[in-house]
């Protein structure tokens, strides 16, 4: 390790603590001031139950929001002084031509009943940008497939040989599905490393929607080797190739205000950063060693396997003596947002549990206190959105309370003096005041931070449809904001009441949100903001005109995620300058090759006059799909012959009835056998009866 790391690493550990306690003085002093000053403002200062209840709750949220506010200030400064001397992409580039080549690295995307033609065409973008750069040799790349869908699986195996044939990558390429999926995601690569890890020593880990250039992926290896006491180094992915407004609209998010955020976290972290899960490059041999997640005691959804496996083995990695540092300043890190409301809600279920069961992990033996701290962090995100319902209804109940009930001057014990409640709304304002800079204020700090950076502003659009475009992001989030406190406060509950989720594949496709969808998940939302409206604006109009925003929200829910679905719309937008991000005003090779390779892979089913539907009938019909599967699947053991004659039935209820007949358990069953399938080839294409045969495409 070179002088200057030692030096780093020797000033860090004091350094973090020190900054540590500043962000927590900056939470609390404020918070205490605030908190004080609300009780001040109700009427009984905080005397009764339910205004405890509140303070408590208003009390809890002023701590969440300022951690947000502060991690972005200091971000803001961060960014602006531009020199960070424990920002670890900033130390100079390791002398490639005095050492040893670079070490062997594994490039994994793990996926589960993904678009095959997306997947293979953003890793084809990859392994192409490390081939410009001379540096292939010194990667392989490892698709590792959980897919449960027949003709998923099959569409894998298609477009990794076409794939492979297209790029000249066959030694290079690598597919491999699992039958068992055990632990999901954590389990998929847990298996690749048992197999090969000993054979790299790095990994890096891609989700199905990544992209990362060739210069980021190589510059990370560099990094890893400069560092020998870093286990993970964290990229901080941008959103890109989105059309739907919503996606549109987090993408501009992600893009504009993230790296605020990424560098604020840096900031406090150091070396104990967050792991996403991927985006990633991750030291192997700790990894193996040091991060194979517990299973939690009980049932699901808060015991069984952890299901948000990415910060517990950062805190695993970091227990064992390996940092985990967050590069925030490394570009050319990519991936693509949920292209619908309803998509994005799905995610956020997911995650809402998987972080509810990290707050089992809070007292762990061993783990430093910046990971339990980010366990708690992650729990927080989604209950303080219950937390937030609760204070509003609470709140609302307090404003009709005191509309209905008379005060009660005298209380029951004998005195000289009325107990005289009095309500200090006017002197809100204050309060409410600095509630605003708090959520807001890191809108237009980022606004200033690109403007001050002329290059920028320019790739977004310019100044002034910069500026617009953040407001049409802080009215959008305004009114998303209610809906997803309300599903998020479901999730909780649900996950809480022992309601355990599934953990299928994202939606990617721009299919766009049917109204009748819309009306099924948010008529509720709707029902609720209408009667909440109603009832607050007769009894406590004042009240009523607090809370607009909420009742926005939830009023406009079904048409907010029926429009902001729509591709057409994003387009508009984007061709109007708004929302935009320098990925679309220059595009980056990788970005533009995505596209391209996808197209050529779908060129080639033309080319190779492959025409049948789907997957499981591609690898029935087509000579070249059927011998490709039969010759991935291997000579596997001569089934039993109770097993034998189940899928000899199968096979003739294949013939008689055609595909559509057999459920996808069934064709999965037959897709295990390479004798039966190399039968049903030969079956359907002597199948006598034209309309049997037209059910399998060939008439």
């Amino acid at each position: 390790m070179s002088s200057q790391n030692e030096h780093l690493y020797t000033l860090k550990a004091g350094i973090a603590t020190w900054r540590r306690i500043l962000f927590l003085l900056l939470i609390i002093v404020p918070t205490v001031f605030c908190s004080g000053y609300m009780a001040y403002l109700l009427p009984h200062q905080g005397g009764t139950r339910l205004e405890l209840l509140v303070l408590i709750l208003f009390t809890t949220l002023f701590v969440w929001i300022s951690m947000g506010f502060w991690t972005a200030v200091v971000g803001f400064f961060v960014l602006l002084r531009r020199v960070n001397r424990f920002s670890l992409p900033d130390l100079p580039p390791m002398n490639a031509a005095a050492g040893a080549p670079p070490p062997r690295t594994a490039i994994l995307m793990p996926i589960c009943n993904e678009d095959a033609y997306r997947v293979f065409a953003g890793m084809g973008a990859v392994y192409k940008s490390l081939e410009e750069l001379g540096r292939r040799d010194y990667f392989d790349f490892f698709i590792l497939s959980d897919s449960s869908d027949p003709d998923k699986w099959i569409d894998e195996e298609w477009c990794w040989y076409k794939l492979c044939h297209l790029l000249n990558a066959y030694q290079r390429l690598f597919y491999r599905r699992r039958r068992v999926n055990r632990k999901r995601k954590s389990g998929n690569i847990a298996d690749f490393c048992r197999r090969w890890g000993r054979n790299y020593r790095y990994m890096i880990v891609l989700d199905a929607d990544s992209v990362m250039t060739g210069a980021t992926l190589a510059r990370m290896v560099e990094i890893m080797e400069q560092n020998y006491s870093v286990g993970i180094l964290q990229t901080v992915p941008k959103g890109v190739g989105s059309n739907s407004l919503i996606a549109r609209l987090q993408q501009f998010s992600n893009n504009i205000y993230g790296p605020m955020f990424a560098a604020g976290l840096h900031f406090w972290q150091l070396g104990d950063a967050h792991f996403w899960g991927h985006n990633a490059i991750i030291r192997i041999k700790p990894f193996m060693e040091h991060c194979d997640l517990p299973r939690l005691s009980g049932k699901p959804p808060l015991g069984g396997e952890i299901l948000s496996h990415d910060f517990v083995e950062a805190a695993l990695m970091r227990r064992a003596g390996w940092a985990v540092w967050l590069a925030y300043n490394l570009e050319g890190s990519y991936e693509e947002m949920p292209p619908t409301l309803l998509d994005d809600l799905k995610r956020d279920r997911r995650w809402c549990q998987g972080n509810l069961q990290h707050l089992r992990l809070l007292f762990i033996k061993g783990l430093c206190p910046a990971h339990r701290a980010m366990f708690l962090n992650g729990a927080m995100a989604y209950l303080t959105a219950l937390f937030w319902l609760i204070f509003l209804v609470i709140c609302t109940i307090e404003a009709i309370y005191h509309e209905l009930v008379p005060p009660s001057y005298f209380t029951e014990a004998t005195s000289l003096f009325p107990n005289w409640p009095v309500w200090r709304p006017e002197r809100s304002m204050a309060l409410l005041f600095i509630t605003i800079i708090i959520l807001f204020l890191p809108k237009p700090l980022a606004f200033l931070l690109h403007v001050l950076r002329k290059d920028h502003a320019r790739s977004m659009g310019g100044a002034i449809k910069l500026m617009l475009s953040i407001l049409t992001e802080i009215l959008l989030s305004v009114l998303f904001a209610p809906v997803r406190m309300l599903f998020n406060s479901k999730f909780v509950m649900l996950t809480l009441m022992g309601k355990q989720v599934g953990w299928g594949a994202q939606t990617r496709q721009d299919t766009g949100t049917p109204w009748g969808v819309a009306l099924r998940y948010h008529w509720g939302s709707t029902v609720l903001g209408l009667v909440w409206g109603i009832v607050t604006f007769i009894i406590n109009r004042t009240f009523f005109w607090w809370i607009t925003p909420v009742l926005a929200g939830l009023i406009l829910s079904i048409p907010l995620s029926v429009l902001t679905s729509r591709t057409s719309i994003g387009r508009a937008f984007r061709a109007r300058g708004l929302l935009v991000i320098p990925e679309e005003m220059n595009p980056p090779p990788e970005l533009q090759w995505i596209r391209s390779i996808e197209q050529k892979l779908r060129d080639l089913d033309a080319s190779l006059g492959i025409k049948a539907p789907n997957g499981f009938v591609r690898a029935v019909v087509e000579p070249l799909v059927n011998e490709l599967h039969i010759r991935l699947t291997g000579n596997r053991r001569a089934p039993s012959f109770k097993i034998s004659k189940r899928r000899e039935a199968l096979q003739e209820k294949a013939l008689l009835t055609g595909p559509g007949s057999l459920s996808p358990s069934e064709k999965i069953e037959l897709l295990y056998d390479p004798e039966r399938m190399a039968s049903l080839h030969k079956a359907v294409w002597e199948l006598p009866d034209r309309s049997l045969a037209a059910a399998w495409g060939l008439a």
